[in-house]
């Protein structure tokens, strides 16, 4: 991800006036969305919308989430780069190479393997180096590299599945979309000596997080 691109100029913009004008100060998190290239997330024909101030579909019923609010998601997490990342619902493949731009290594899981297959050939396309790209259930987490100094949870569910905060790592954080399919609250989670302080980020609306410990499927509908 280095030198220019013909969308350099849509991705400052983005930055400027959908991100830093709302309030996002953490300028290692502007770094990384002024050099990702949001378009080569989208689907072929939504290359100059991905700069646009909403959310696109990527197929199989699933979403990127407008620029702001991946912003707000990426700054609560409060990255460090030594820090080990863990993402539920990989989607495209876009907050991974954020996230992969400010910590030290990235799990990401994807419950459906065309979408994790697309986000793998995206992460490639876009130079990006440093995630694991797993299909699973991301309700369950993933023990085998836990625990995480932070995860995030890019789909919303009724409660935060017990499997994450189990697998978060003491001084932790969590943010991840609660409530009702309809729209959530975003829930930022931080766990100090064994406990878990929740405080609320406002409201937002994503789609359902499906899986033994979020949304079955028949309920999703």
């Amino acid at each position: 991800m280095t030198g220019t691109d013909r969308f350099t100029r849509e991705r400052e913009e983005m930055v400027e006036f959908q991100v830093r004008a709302r309030g996002i100060r953490d300028e290692r998190v502007l770094a990384a969305m002024r050099k990702v290239p949001r378009h080569l997330f989208v689907p072929k024909g939504f290359e100059r919308a991905a700069y646009e101030d909403r959310p696109l579909p990527i197929g199989e019923g699933q979403t990127i989430s407008q620029p702001y609010i991946v912003a707000v998601m990426t700054e609560q997490l409060e990255l460090q780069p030594e820090d080990r990342v863990l993402e539920v619902g990989t989607g495209s493949g876009y907050q991974a190479a954020l996230l992969a731009e400010l910590a030290g290594s990235v799990i990401s899981i994807e419950r459906l393997a065309s979408l994790a297959d697309q986000a793998h050939k995206n992460l490639a396309r876009a130079g990006v180096t440093g995630v694991q790209v797993v299909v699973g259930d991301g309700t369950e987490g993933y023990s085998p590299e836990a625990p995480y100094d932070a995860i995030i949870v890019t789909a919303a569910s009724p409660g935060i599945p017990q499997p994450l905060i189990d697998q978060l790592a003491e001084g932790g954080r969590l943010i991840a979309p609660v409530g009702p399919r309809e729209c959530q609250d975003l829930i930022k989670l931080v766990k100090r000596k064994g406990r878990v302080e929740s405080i609320p980020l406002g409201g937002v609306c994503f789609v359902p997080l499906i899986g033994q410990f979020g949304w079955r499927g028949e309920d999703s509908s």
